[in-house]
């Protein structure tokens, strides 16, 4: 995906993740271990700023590590407890939007 002189600008799909996210964050659904830098992401995503290619790098880290939160109960829509931590959190970073937008990305 191209990068302009401000930064990686994040697809619609992408933002309007973001933006469930942050709903969800503010309705509480978040959990306990929820961190302000999972917050600031989705409030970044869901406002469309553009991320340094630092910030795109610590994405792609992220879709890594989390990929095997997807099997876990409350992920998937429909199933019980959705939307779990996990799935506010996975939303937050991008979803699998994100995860295809920043896979696409060299930095």
């Amino acid at each position: 995906m191209a990068k302009d002189d401000g930064g990686h600008r994040p697809p619609k799909g992408v933002q309007e993740t973001g933006q469930r996210a942050v709903r969800w964050i503010e309705e509480g659904r978040a959990g306990k271990g929820f961190t302000d830098t999972g917050t600031h992401r989705a409030h970044q995503l869901a406002d469309g700023e553009a991320l340094s290619d630092e910030e795109v790098s610590k994405m792609q880290a992220y879709f890594k590590r989390h990929s095997v939160d997807k099997d876990a109960e409350g992920f998937t829509s429909g199933s019980d407890g959705f939307p779990s931590p996990g799935r506010v959190a996975w939303d937050a970073w991008g979803g699998d939007a994100g995860e295809r937008w920043v896979r696409g990305i060299d930095v």
